[in-house]
């Protein structure tokens, strides 16, 4: 994630130069190479990887800063549209008259209804015709869903509409966690560090997995050598004399010049 430094070590011992009068020299001092980078250091991290950040194509579905969480939910049309007791819903149909157009109808087969049947959506139905649309289930007990003209029972209505979590991929009921273009159960969406959920609040991206701020600092967090401040993302840094340094902190000791003004130099 960042640029790495080549430098020679400052403790190898140096012996004089002799020159061709046999008097001593001083010994040149050893270049050192600095690399300058506009990426925040980072330490090494965890080494198992879950298995749902293994997708190939998981990194092109977030952007690499710092971003957050949104907390939405389910919402099933209301309640369920309430059958409440059979009995307060079967009836039993009245003597039909000679005049059929007072007679029930089935709002599924359209035929005169003899006997008990049902009243849902302002319609008369057969008890065995009234039927999820999916599963075809009937309907004559417990509740219903109506969603664009079709009826369904509860479980078909949650697989056909409700969200899926991108980690344990069965659907969500309730309270859905938006993050990287995604939708998660919330107990799904944690810091790869502490396990705690990422609820609404900011998280960082590394290697493909999330971590809540406390432990992105903890465990990636580099400070400057120079003025002992955090190096942020973005923030221009260079890596010398076995520390990290602000480029606007790596100065002369005595001139308190910037020794670094290029992508590397030599001190």
């Amino acid at each position: 994630m960042m640029m790495m430094m080549m430098m020679m070590s400052d403790t190898a011992a140096v012996l004089p130069l002799l020159s061709h009068h046999g008097n001593p020299i001083a010994p040149v001092p050893k270049a050192v190479c600095v690399c300058v980078s506009s990426k925040a250091p980072v330490n090494s991290g965890p080494k198992v990887r879950p298995p749902w950040v293994t997708d190939p194509g998981f990194a092109d579905r977030y952007a690499p800063d710092k971003t957050s969480t949104v907390l939405t939910q389910h919402r099933q049309p209301a309640q369920p549209t309430p059958m409440q007791n059979r009995s307060s819903i079967l009836q039993a149909a009245q003597q039909a008259p000679e005049d059929s157009a007072r007679t029930p109808l089935c709002g599924a087969c359209k035929k005169i209804i003899r006997g008990r049947y049902l009243v849902a959506l302002g319609q008369s139905w057969h008890p065995e015709e009234f039927q999820c649309s999916q599963c075809k289930v009937v309907l004559d007990e417990g509740g219903f869903f109506e969603e664009r003209g079709s009826v369904f029972c509860t479980k078909c209505y949650d697989n056909r509409y409700a969200p899926n979590c991108a980690k344990c991929k069965k659907i969500i009921i309730g309270d859905i966690m938006h993050a990287l273009k995604m939708t998660y159960h919330v107990q799904c969406f944690m810091c790869a560090a502490c396990k705690s959920p990422i609820r609404n609040q900011a998280f960082y991206m590394e290697e493909g997995e999330p971590y809540c701020e406390k432990d992105y600092e903890k465990m990636f967090g580099t400070k400057c050598h120079g003025c002992d401040f955090k190096i942020d993302a973005g923030d221009r840094f260079l890596e010398a004399l076995g520390y990290s340094w602000h480029d606007t902190c790596f100065v002369c000791a005595v001139s308190t010049t910037f020794i670094c003004t290029n992508n590397s130099t030599q001190v």
